[in-house]
């Protein structure tokens, strides 16, 4: 097992080598001077020249890439644009809240999405199954960033002109308390619990198609051993595949 973990590592260091130097060269196409862009339009000649030497931008695209490289492996990658601050720093600040609110989001959208999709598969076709699909495909369908802003609307100022209430249900803005992660959660959790609701019921529906299920029941196996010890078990693995996909992917969407 050690060995198989190395082999694929060492076949991945090539993948890893190859995207990165993509990317680095894809954004060299982008149009545009990075130099003007941060000594300014007003700037002299001399001094853009003076900020592209600094930034490496006069050397060949390779030699930047490997000075790139050395400086990422020694933890240097260089300086927000924006704040002046090394970007290490800027993650460091912000990484903790973001993992605290993209574990919290990944744990609810699993436990409400494959609850969701294991019920809605031992009922097919019945009314949950095509209120839960249809509720799936909204949630599937609807961008984070507009969902985000339907729950600020409705939490801050709907429900406090429908019940006469002093200010917002749940507060808008800021940091600190377990009522700032609530409008959070909900807007990153919806779309990965509609995918992981639609995906568990249809892996379910083919694992419960299956003669070891068919044999399990036969043996007179209570019908709730069935679903859970012989058929959510063998229809985790893609749905565990997706969870791991939709971490990242809330990571991207919590900074």
């Amino acid at each position: 097992m050690t060995q198989f973990i190395i082999r694929r590592l060492l076949l991945a260091l090539p993948t890893l080598i190859g995207a990165s130097f993509l990317v680095f060269w894809s954004i060299r196409l982008v149009p545009g001077d990075p130099a003007l862009a941060l000594a300014g339009e007003l700037a002299t000649p001399e001094y853009i020249a003076q900020v592209r030497e600094k930034l490496g931008l006069d050397q060949p695209i390779l030699i930047q890439y490997a000075n790139y490289i050395g400086n990422v492996l020694q933890g240097d990658m260089g300086r927000s644009v924006r704040s002046g601050i090394p970007v290490l720093e800027e993650i460091q600040i912000r990484l903790p809240r973001t993992l605290l609110l993209a574990s919290i989001s990944l744990i609810v959208s699993s436990v409400f999405g494959i609850a969701i999709g294991v019920t809605s598969a031992t009922k097919p076709n019945s009314w949950f199954d095509g209120g839960s699909m249809i509720f799936a495909l909204l949630g599937v369908s609807m961008p984070i960033f507009w969902l985000g802003l339907m729950l600020m609307i409705f939490f801050s100022v709907l429900l406090p002109q429908w019940f006469g209430l002093p200010g917002p249900v749940l507060p808008p803005t800021g940091s600190g308390t377990w009522q700032h992660l609530v409008m959070p959660v909900i807007a990153l959790a919806a779309n990965s619990m509609a995918l992981q609701a639609r995906m568990t019921r249809a892996c379910m529906l083919e694992v419960l198609q299956q003669d070891y299920i068919r044999t399990a029941r036969a043996k007179g196996q209570q019908e709730r051993l069935v679903i859970y010890r012989h058929g959510l078990r063998n229809a985790l693995l893609p749905i565990v595949t997706v969870l791991g996909l939709q971490f990242g992917t809330l990571l991207g969407g919590a900074v």
